[in-house]
């Protein structure tokens, strides 16, 4: 489906599945603008000859100069990767300000982003507009309330999109792994093993998931094929389900303060 000098943009290129992405997308002939807060995303893209936007992609000022850049330096972006995501905050006690941040980086970036490509992309030629989200964006994440939320508002909004758009030529995925070896998974502390009962996948292979994903058009993009198990438990029996979640925190609570 996507030849030499098909165009892409990627942000939180700097590591993980980011860098990932850019690698294979790379490899495969594209061309690129790859951004991150990360200055280190320079050296990747010159490495891989892709143009490099350092800046907060977040943000409505960060985003507006991304997508500007990326339709300047790439006459038009087929695929927007919407990848950079954060972590942080975990229960109750999270503070305001990190719900914030949660919010603006795992759901506003990408309606933001949306807001910018979508009219262009309907005026001619159509995109696809692809999401990084997260497992827990279709379950939940124990211990981190903020992340669970976000990622279930990214997935939600990504099934918006393209409820609303599909018909007319733009194609929205979601991309939701389990446990995968980046900085978040070293983060995890007891949540570790939880994350990588199903294995923890390098990031390249995520990639090479990915890459086949952009073959079709399936929404959901499932490096771990478990998940979907999972997600029609969950649909199926609600009940049993949070019941099952429930035990598995009470293992998690076991030995330490709630």
């Amino acid at each position: 489906m996507y030849a030499a000098s098909s165009t892409a943009v990627v942000t939180g290129a700097a590591g993980g599945i980011g860098r990932a992405l850019t690698d294979r997308l790379a490899a495969q002939g594209f061309r690129l603008v790859i951004a991150d807060l990360d200055p280190g995303v320079e050296a990747l893209a010159a490495a891989v000859g892709a143009v490099a936007v350092v800046g907060d992609c977040a943000t409505e000022a960060g985003v507006t100069r991304l997508v500007d850049t990326a339709w300047a330096e790439l006459g038009r972006v087929g695929v927007f990767f919407a990848n950079a995501g954060t972590d942080v905050g975990r229960g109750l006690s999270t503070p305001d300000a990190e719900w914030a941040t949660a919010l603006e980086v795992n759901v506003m970036a990408h309606v933001r982003a949306a807001r910018l490509l979508v009219p262009r992309w309907l005026e001619g030629g159509g995109g696809r507009f692809v999401v990084t989200a997260s497992a827990a964006g279709l379950l939940t994440m124990l211990g981190s309330a903020p992340y669970s939320v976000s990622k279930h508002g990214a997935v939600a909004f990504a099934e918006w999109l393209r409820a609303t758009y599909g018909h007319r030529g733009i194609v929205v995925q979601a991309i939701c792994p389990q446990g995968v070896r980046t900085r978040m998974l070293d983060a995890a502390g007891p949540l570790r093993d939880l994350l990588t009962r199903d294995r923890a996948l390098e990031p390249a292979e995520v990639a090479d998931v990915v890459w086949l994903a952009l073959q079709g058009d399936d929404f959901l993009v499932l490096p771990h094929p478990e998940v979907a198990g999972y997600y029609r438990a969950r649909a199926t029996d609600p009940d049993a389900w949070l019941a099952g979640m429930g035990r598995l925190q009470a293992k998690l609570d076991h030995g330490t303060a709630v």
